[in-house]
């Protein structure tokens, strides 16, 4: 376990060196890799967006499974869109940017939060309040680093 998590630690810091400039993380497939924000709220599971329900906000091309969930989005985009501009929450805490895979999320005091991959969920689980305190803390700067 010790081995997964340094080997966890040090690609989430490789992938630092790459990070985006961008406010929020997004991909060829657009922002959180094309993935239906709302849906994890609604459905409470990761759901592919369609791209005829597609909406350009934060410099980004979101996307959602139905034309609902895009006028939800459209009404208030900051209740449903990732914390931390779709990056890693674990890594946000840590002072950088990171990837962040769809299926590895959670849904605390009604914001989404997600990660690098279920691993590094599993430890940003374990001190989840206080990783949330300095991802907070640490937001403004990082947003704006490439």
């Amino acid at each position: 376990m010790k081995k997964l998590f340094f080997i966890s630690l040090f690609v989430i810091h490789l992938s630092s060196l790459y990070a985006q400039s961008s406010e929020v993380y997004k991909t060829d497939d657009g922002a959180i890799q094309g993935y239906d924000p709302v849906a994890y709220f609604k459905a409470r599971k990761a759901v592919r967006g369609e791209k005829q329900f597609t909406y350009q906000w934060n410099d980004a091309s979101w996307f959602f499974s139905s034309k609902a969930n895009l006028d939800e989005f459209k009404a208030n985009p900051n209740k449903f869109a990732p914390q931390y501009g779709g990056y890693c929450a674990y890594g946000t805490s840590e002072g950088h940017k990171a990837p962040t895979q769809p299926n590895a999320w959670t849904i605390v005091d009604d914001k989404l939060y997600l990660n690098y991959n279920d691993d590094v969920k599993t430890m940003w689980t374990k001190d989840r309040k206080s990783r949330i305190e300095k991802a907070d803390k640490n937001w403004p700067a990082v947003k704006k680093a490439e």
